[in-house]
């Protein structure tokens, strides 16, 4: 696990399709949001593989720092098929990581930790695991951020914009999971609310910033530390 370019960041040295950085120090037992990156953080250009094409989304820092001031831990879970069709590289990763991250630091904010996944069943090997267990909707790069970090999966949320993310976030039996969908015409609506359930729930969002306050004001998430015990 590193986030130096020159290596390949691997899970316990063995598998080159995943990459996981943490830097939080303390967040035990704390709910975190989990974030998709393309089209929730940043433009999807469809396989982002450099970092001059790194657009942030309107409102996206300030959500996240308004997230980092209340203790809430920030983890960023991304599925990277770019790597294994061969379009870019881990190099390429993390370098459209570091544009991310000085682009959050402008604005007082910062990622409590990273998880990506490159596998993909069309891509070229070592890339080509078939329905890897970190690769979305499997719900892999949640459980381990949440056992790395001692994480309150219970009362956490997954924030995307794909079907995939909010199901990621029920596998995972997250509290729920917010859809940002600007258009009413977006056939992912319907999609996700069909995963709702009972012990899960799925909201609609325009944008990360409007999801952030949904949640902060209805006190479905807060940095509190919960069951310690």
């Amino acid at each position: 696990m590193t986030s130096d370019p020159s290596r390949q960041p691997s899970v316990s040295g063995t598998d080159e399709g995943l990459w996981c950085e943490i830097t939080a120090r303390d967040v035990a037992h704390r709910p975190a949001l989990f974030l998709d990156r393309d089209g929730v953080l940043v433009e999807d250009t469809h396989y982002l593989g450099r970092a001059e094409d790194v657009r942030m989304l309107e409102g996206a820092s300030a959500a996240v720092a308004r997230c980092n001031r209340l203790g809430i831990p920030v983890v960023l879970v991304t599925n990277q098929s770019g790597i294994a069709r061969r379009l870019y590289d881990w190099r390429g990763f993390h370098a459209v990581q570091a544009a991310l991250s000085r682009a959050l630091a402008n604005a007082g904010a910062h990622l409590d930790a990273t998880l990506a996944c490159a596998h993909h069943a069309g891509g070229s090997a070592p890339f080509n695991i078939a329905d890897h267990p970190w690769r979305k909707p499997s719900p892999g790069m949640i459980l381990a951020a949440g056992s790395r970090m001692k994480l309150d999966l219970a009362h956490s949320w997954i924030v995307g914009d794909r079907t995939a993310d909010i199901a990621t976030g029920r596998a995972a039996h997250l509290a729920g999971g917010i859809l940002i969908s600007p258009h009413a015409d977006d056939p992912d609506r319907q999609a996700a609310r069909e995963l709702e359930a009972p012990d899960f729930v799925v909201e609609i969002s325009a944008s990360l910033e409007a999801a952030v306050s949904l949640l902060l004001a209805q006190g479905r998430l807060s940095g509190e530390a919960r069951g310690a015990g």
